[in-house]
């Protein structure tokens, strides 16, 4: 069965800086809480508020003006405005540092701790980030987007636990955000909770049936819980509104021939060829051989033959080389045409005087035709390649058995069965150790 190969994409920190309602919860966030924050004198409200009315068409103004009164011992919520008003402009360093300086005079400014967690996630400062939002949340305050950006957080450390409790509340608070849900579904998913995954992305196909993403992640959703052509019609739809893509339609190909529906499978893997010339041919060539392997071999020969229109001299030798073989077990497989698959292994030798399946399939079909001496070369050639000299001296010996020469036969499979133990060939060792006695 075709595992869930796409990554999901995690919730996307720009669609949430340029969302407005959070604009509008940060900059709404310079008023005083006079239960849970600093205590400012009136002189001080005054500046503040002088300061804010600079702030919608001046920023600079408003910095400067802050930065021409403000003094080490002021209130921390002078500290917090600045770096606010920084962090708007995106100097970023500053803005941390003053936000820090806000906490350092007063431990529980939460405002404060959300601005940090906010400077952080935008740094990649993770650990940071998440200690800052889980002190405002101890303080008592948590707002939709904190939990979200915290859930991102953990997401981004691959801790998918936390990350899923997060969304969670984000997303309670939030149940219209896009960003939150996909974030939730993510965490779900990268747990093996596809069921959880399944139901999430209900809702987000339901709502953007023409979000590619939320298809295709749906439909590996359907391979982690074992409904396969649950994860197809998903892949079939992505493909009819005109969005799949190689990957898609390769697994497509590989769900049908796994259930066994080898025309359906080829009708995927031709349109993954046909669509994206621009790919590499080595996954449409490893399908034609899935394809074969599984008793589909006229399917193969047709994705062979879009594979050899489609990329045709283009084909590096070693694609090149899987080609012809497969041509050649094919056409030999069919019982016919067999001096024509012959004729492409020996292409594949001269490609490769190294390749051990081909001099292995040269050898059977000489083996085949009655000639023993041409079969037994090729056979010694394969025998001096590592992996196929078991094999290879296998083959030998069996010709030399068919000639009735068990003492030439007998040190073959012997040093092939110290190569690789099998239980067959230990047995036919003791079948032709008792016909050389016999002919002695």
């Amino acid at each position: 069965m075709p595992r869930a190969s796409t990554e999901v994409s995690p919730a996307k920190l720009e669609d949430v800086w340029n969302d407005p309602g959070f604009r509008r919860s940060f900059v709404g966030g310079y008023g005083i809480s006079p239960d849970v924050e600093p205590r400012i004198s009136q002189d001080d409200l005054a500046l503040l508020e002088l300061v804010r009315q600079l702030m919608p068409d001046d920023l600079a103004s408003a910095e400067a003006l802050l930065r021409d009164t403000i003094r080490p011992e002021a209130c921390a919520v002078f500290d917090l405005t600045l770096g606010g008003i920084q962090f708007q402009q995106e100097t970023l360093e500053p803005a941390l540092e003053n936000y820090r300086t806000a906490v350092s005079k007063f431990p529980n400014f939460r405002r404060a701790y959300r601005s940090i967690g906010l400077i952080c996630t935008r740094r990649n400062q993770y650990d940071d980030a998440i200690a800052a939002f889980n002190k405002m949340i101890e303080l008592g305050s948590a707002d939709a987007y904190s939990y979200g950006l915290l859930g991102f957080c953990h997401s981004q450390k691959q801790d998918f636990q936390p990350a899923e409790a997060a969304y969670r509340n984000a997303l309670l608070l939030q149940p219209e955000n896009v960003e939150w849900r996909l974030g939730l579904t993510r965490s779900v998913f990268k747990q093996g909770k596809y069921e959880d995954a399944a139901s999430l992305l209900d809702v987000l196909v339901s709502a953007f049936p023409d979000k590619a993403d939320f298809w295709l992640l749906q439909a590996h959703t359907y391979l982690g819980l074992k409904e396969p052509m649950k994860a197809a019609v998903n892949l079939e739809a992505l493909d009819s509104i005109g969005k799949a893509s190689a990957d898609s339609l390769f697994t497509l190909g590989d769900i049908y021939l796994a259930e066994s529906l080898p025309d359906l499978a080829v009708g995927a893997f031709d349109r993954a060829v046909s669509r994206f010339p621009q790919q590499a041919p080595a996954r449409a060539v490893r399908s034609a051989e899935m394809l074969a392997s599984r008793g589909g071999a006229t399917q193969a020969q047709a994705l062979l033959g879009r594979i050899r229109s489609t990329w045709g001299d283009q084909l590096q030798d070693a694609d090149k080389r899987k080609v012809l073989k497969l041509q050649a077990r094919l056409a030999m497989g069919a019982g016919a045409g067999d001096e024509a698959a012959v004729a492409v292994l020996k292409e594949v030798v001269e490609l490769d005087p190294l390749d051990g399946e081909a001099l292995m399939l040269l050898g059977q079909h000489h083996a085949r035709a009655g000639r023993p001496d041409e079969a037994i070369l090729h056979f010694e050639r394969a025998a001096r390649i590592d992996a196929y000299a078991a094999q290879a001296k296998v083959k030998i010996a069996q010709i030399y058995v068919g000639q009735a020469r068990f003492g030439d036969a007998l040190p073959l499979l012997r040093d092939a069965q110290a190569l690789r133990p099998r239980e067959d060939v230990a047995r036919y060792i003791e079948q032709v150790e008792r016909a050389a006695k016999s002919k002695r």
